[in-house]
């Protein structure tokens, strides 16, 4: 089992920067790849960024590519997502997951556990 707490989130003007992070506890975080996710209103849940137990294999949506930034600690048992040059569509509610697969995958449905979610407003 493991435990994800995402905290970070907040109001930012559009242009602005946020840095996202999700704590984790229980089993060991080194093994797990770890992802972010997010969620508008009235929207699917969509991939955001993903990275591989070992901090290799990073992959981005092709929206936030070049302007967000995943990384990892596995001392820290922590991920951040750093998020500059935000935009009003950035505007969602933004999840990490935990997979235990081999594969870095982008399917939200993959995903064995989930954060209970940080809110990410960007006003224009």
């Amino acid at each position: 089992q493991v435990q994800l707490v995402e905290s970070g989130g907040g109001l930012v003007q559009a242009g602005g920067s946020l840095r996202l992070s999700c704590a984790a506890s229980g089993r060991t975080f080194s093994t797990y790849n770890m992802a972010w996710f997010r969620q508008a209103p009235g929207k699917e849940r969509e991939f955001v960024a993903a990275i591989r137990w070992n901090g290799g294999n990073i992959y981005y949506a092709d929206s936030v590519k070049g302007r967000f930034t995943i990384s990892r600690d596995n001392a820290k048992n922590t991920v951040y997502l750093q998020m500059n040059t935000l935009k009003p569509e950035d505007t969602a509610v933004y999840y990490c997951a935990a997979d235990s697969n081999r594969m870095v995958r982008s399917d939200p449905s993959e995903y064995d556990y989930w954060g209970q979610g940080t809110q990410v407003t960007v006003s224009s």
